[in-house]
């Protein structure tokens, strides 16, 4: 699983991307909102990937480790 930042085609926004989470919809959608609340921002699950708005790779990755995934950080 990787946890990387963007902000291609976002207007300048930063967006932080988790890609490669095993599971269903139900499942990205749980892990989501875990997310969500743990950083205080909004995001979205689109298509197999979870999209948390602001730069909380380093929140992201801790808290995935935390619940048993193995994370890579990518993307500067």
């Amino acid at each position: 699983m990787r946890v990387s930042r963007d902000k291609k085609a976002r207007r300048g926004k930063t967006v932080t991307v988790v890609t490669g989470l095993p599971g269903g919809p139900d499942s990205l959608a749980e892990v989501a909102g875990t997310l969500k609340r743990l950083c205080g921002s909004g995001g979205t699950v689109s298509g197999d990937t979870v999209e948390i708005q602001g730069d909380h790779r380093d929140r992201i990755a801790a808290k995935l480790t935390e619940l048993g995934h193995k994370v890579k950080l990518a993307g500067g």
